[in-house]
């Protein structure tokens, strides 16, 4: 089973998959049972659930779920729309490399909290903004891994292109492109994980619903239970997401999964 790479099967996958979850449910239920740790600190997984329960009968969580994926899958869905032209571009062409790959990479590495005041200036503090911080969380990072997929295309099948006569126009469309979707739609799975990282901070831009914001909201108040509640929220729709991203991947790449 602890063969390196070696694969294992489906049944016994979902059962580590399940241990994963079921032993650090576990030992949070067994620490905050024991009466050691204030509930105020660690309200137990009843606790939390019951808050669930709570905010669905009488405090509007579906509307707040609602809310926080339209700006999450905005805010990625607009960062997709320009960086996978980018950095395709950035990635086919060496001169477009050394032109826009050295800034990308200096202002990713700027954190996206550090612009809410200029966002505020620039875009206000209406929906715009919130959609705008998680743009430029996602953006910059998204540009260099597409880059990065489009290179990994092997020159040979550039070559073999090129000795056939296919046009830059044609070599770019039927082989850069093809070769790169398992890559690219990796890609995009992974970026919007990083999209909804960057929730809480959005909605610290004047908001006045969504699970980020009933996360800070919570906070004001000692609430440690909806805290509790509206993280694990994030964690659990965020799993959903890339679970669907991986089927999508299997649906769409089944070759790439044949032995797996």
């Amino acid at each position: 089973m602890w063969a390196i790479r070696h694969p294992i099967p489906r049944r016994r996958y979902w059962l580590l998959a399940l241990a994963g979850f079921v032993v650090p449910l576990g030992l949070w239920w067994g620490l905050a049972a024991s009466g050691g740790v204030d509930p105020v600190f660690l309200p137990g997984p009843r606790q939390v659930l019951a808050r669930v329960g709570l905010w669905a009968s009488e405090d509007g969580l579906l509307g707040d779920v609602g809310i926080s994926v339209g700006r999450v899958v905005a805010g990625w869905a607009l960062s997709a729309l320009v960086a996978l032209p980018l950095g395709l571009f950035i990635g086919t062409w060496r001169a477009a490399q050394a032109l826009l790959e050295p800034l990308t990479d200096f202002v990713r590495y700027m954190p996206a909290v550090a612009f809410v005041p200029l966002v505020m200036l620039w875009v206000g503090i209406d929906e715009g903004a919130k959609v705008a911080i998680i743009f430029i969380g996602t953006f910059f990072q998204m540009v260099l891994m597409v880059a990065e997929d489009t290179r990994r295309v092997p020159m040979a099948q550039i070559e073999a292109a090129q000795t056939m006569g296919a046009t830059r126009r044609e070599i770019v469309e039927k082989v850069i492109v093809p070769s790169s979707k398992p890559a690219l739609l990796d890609t995009l799975r992974i970026t919007m994980g990083w999209a909804w990282t960057y929730l809480v901070v959005a909605e610290l831009v004047a908001a006045n619903s969504g699970l980020g914001f009933a996360i800070l909201k919570a906070q004001r108040f000692l609430q440690t239970d909806k805290i509790f509640a509206g993280i694990l929220l994030i964690g659990l729709i965020g799993l959903v997401i890339d679970q669907l991203f991986r089927l999508a991947h299997r649906l769409a790449f089944p070759y790439l999964h044949a032995r797996h």
